[in-house]
């Protein structure tokens, strides 16, 4: 999750969220995220202006290419922003206090009335304010240090993305297309890709995406309510994160393996978030699968290293070992990789099964939308949909 960008330097544009009372002190987990990433220097002769000015040129290219294979073109260009680790945490901190931080200060709110109404509230009066607000912020500082130390490492691996986490205040900030210059070059270096080809492959992955969600006048709202379907165990009770943790721990202390397809959110979701989360999954299979083979397609002639561009990154997605691998499993990271495998696969299996125009009723609405079972066995969609009436 993403917030947009106004600098090459990777300050956040748009107003910023204000931080006030809650569960996660936000400015903690900015401030333990830069702490951690200062320790990573930037890459040898990494230029910010050289690296902005080639994604502005690139990613112009990479619209013409979508726009000539698919058909589909935004209504307005994109634009493309290139910032670097700290300012991607930034943006990250503020889309979630835009996503969870009205819930969290609610939370609190009542919270705080429950204690003036109890009737132990006077013996809870007798503790001196200086050591009250001293043992709510050690807890805040708490949550904001181990966000931060979970932001500052999936910083350092994210290479691009089309944020859709924007408020409709800020809906002018849809034509952002944002890379993380830094990881960009680094990943160039250690594997000798050549930049101009790499950096239009990864902007034909997010000029695509941004095309299904502006092209598909339904997609971004649907997607945006399956989010807060999703979310709703946090918003109902926020101290269930700490519940979640607990028993994330716990199983992985036993040698089970709770974590295989929604990350740490499904062990304390409900069956209706559960089938929020399921269809949300099945929805993020279908876009990244999609926007892999228009990627290749697209770039067939301008890019003829996709091949290997492709190959690098799986392997760089399954190398991931130790503490690094249970960090991917605990936020659903993994599900997320096997997404572009699957949702690739299903795409296939459907234009085999009846060419484009058979893809094409995806974008229908949701009611055409696989579910995670049918991107899985695709001919269980194909039979669905050929017995569905045409939509009107």
């Amino acid at each position: 999750m993403t917030a947009p960008f106004d600098r090459a330097d990777g300050e956040a544009g748009g107003e910023r969220p204000a931080d006030g009372p809650g569960l996660i002190d936000w400015t903690v987990a900015e401030r333990v995220a830069e702490r951690l990433l200062a320790r990573r220097p930037l890459p040898l002769g990494y230029r910010a202006a050289a690296v902005q000015d080639e994604f502005v040129e690139l990613t112009a290219q990479a619209e013409e290419l979508v726009a000539a294979s698919t058909g589909w073109r935004a209504p307005s260009p994109g634009r493309a922003m290139v910032t670097d680790r700290p300012g991607w945490v930034r943006a990250n901190v503020a889309s979630m206090q835009r996503l969870l931080g009205p819930t969290l200060r609610k939370y609190e709110e009542r919270r705080a009335e429950a204690r003036r109404s109890s009737p132990l509230a006077g013996l809870t009066q007798l503790l001196p304010e200086s050591l009250a607000g001293t043992m709510s912020g050690a807890g805040r500082a708490m949550s904001g240090a181990q966000l931060g130390a979970v932001l500052s490492w999936m910083s350092t691996r994210v290479l691009g993305q089309y944020d859709l986490l924007i408020t409709e205040e800020m809906s002018e900030d849809q034509d952002v297309l944002y890379y993380v210059g830094p990881n960009v070059v680094s990943l160039e270096s250690r594997y000798g890709f050549p930049s101009r080809e790499f950096r239009l492959w990864l902007a034909l992955h997010e000029v695509t995406h941004r095309c299904q969600f502006t092209a598909v006048p339904w997609l971004r709202d649907h997607f945006l309510s399956l989010v807060d379907q999703g979310l709703e165990p946090f918003r109902a009770d926020p101290h269930r994160l700490a519940e979640m943790v607990r028993r994330v721990a716990e199983q992985l202390r036993s040698g089970e393996s709770p974590l295989e397809d929604a990350g740490m959110i499904g062990l304390v979701a409900g069956e209706e978030q559960m089938e929020a989360i399921r269809r949300l999954q099945a929805l993020m299979s279908l876009l990244e699968g999609h926007g892999d083979v228009v990627m290749d397609r697209a770039g067939a002639a301008a890019v003829p290293g996709a091949e290997r561009f492709g190959a690098v990154l799986r392997e760089r997605r399954e190398q991931a070992r130790g503490p690094a691998k249970v960090l991917l499993r605990l936020l659903g990271l993994e599900a997320k990789f096997r997404q572009y495998a699957e949702g690739e696969a299903f795409v296939y299996a459907v234009e085999q099964a009846g060419g484009t125009a058979l893809l094409d009723k995806v974008w229908q609405g949701p009611e055409w939308l696989p579910a995670l079972s049918e991107i899985r066995e695709p001919d269980r969609w194909v039979a669905r949909v050929q017995a569905m009436p045409a939509a009107s």
